[in-house]
């Protein structure tokens, strides 16, 4: 999924990524939601292609049998660790615990089990919990994403121009990012700096039908929208 394109663009293309917190579902409890209703509520083809995309993404499938997350508290301790540095780590124990280890990442000592693992000092990452101090930017960071049209995950804007949403074949990627290369040396020839910022246009061909623009699980991974640029 996000992490194995993530990880091609870096590989075969020299891309710098950098992930950014969505809070996809904050309509969900803190508690989370029972996955018996989140199977009520989505075909099963829409649960039989999550689990496609996570096998092909080299992670075995395996869920929380009996909860879907509310990952809020996940995505405020991921900023606390893109500021210690370790932002790779929790990211990615993170991941591997919610996809492939059926842990709860809702739950709070779980979660602060998990971050320690991963080498955020346990007792700072519970404080910053308490005091919420990272909810503002989740907040802003989720505005400004819906801003640009992005309402799934996962979600990859290339070098701030071109969106695309969900995960999408590497085919669609190279063409994507054909098409943002022709524009930065089409802009280049004249002498113009391309704009900065949001919003980015959408890739044609990448948007989610509305059926498919709401994820049936939680925002993981963590920083589900990121941003990559060539380096």
């Amino acid at each position: 999924m996000a992490l194995e394109r993530a990880a091609w663009l870096e590989r075969e293309h020299g891309a710098t990524v950098e992930w950014l917190p969505f809070d996809l579902h904050p309509e969900y409890p803190s508690e989370g939601i029972p996955r018996e209703e989140l199977r009520r509520r989505y075909p099963e083809d829409v649960h039989e292609r999550t689990r496609q995309m996570v096998e092909a993404a080299g992670l075995a499938y395996n869920p929380p049998p009996d909860v879907v997350p509310n990952s809020r508290q996940a995505l405020e301790l991921t900023e606390l660790a893109r500021e210690k540095g370790l932002h790779g780590e929790v990211h990615t124990r993170l991941m591997h615990a919610y996809w492939s280890e059926a842990r709860n990442i809702g739950d709070t000592d779980m979660l602060l089990d998990l971050v320690a693992e991963a080498g955020l000092d346990r007792e700072e990452a519970a404080a910053a919990l308490a005091d919420r101090r990272h909810a503002n930017r989740v907040d802003a960071s989720t505005a400004q994403a819906q801003q640009a049209g992005i309402n799934a995950v996962p979600a990859f804007v290339l070098e701030g121009r071109l969106l695309l949403l969900g995960a999408q074949p590497h085919e669609i990627f190279e063409r994507a990012l054909e098409q943002v290369g022709g524009e930065l040396r089409a802009l280049k020839s004249v002498g113009r700096k391309p704009p900065q910022g949001f919003p980015p246009h959408p890739f044609p061909g990448s948007q989610l039908p509305p059926h498919r623009s709401r994820l049936p699980e939680p925002a993981l991974p963590p920083h589900a929208v990121s941003r990559a640029r060539a380096t």
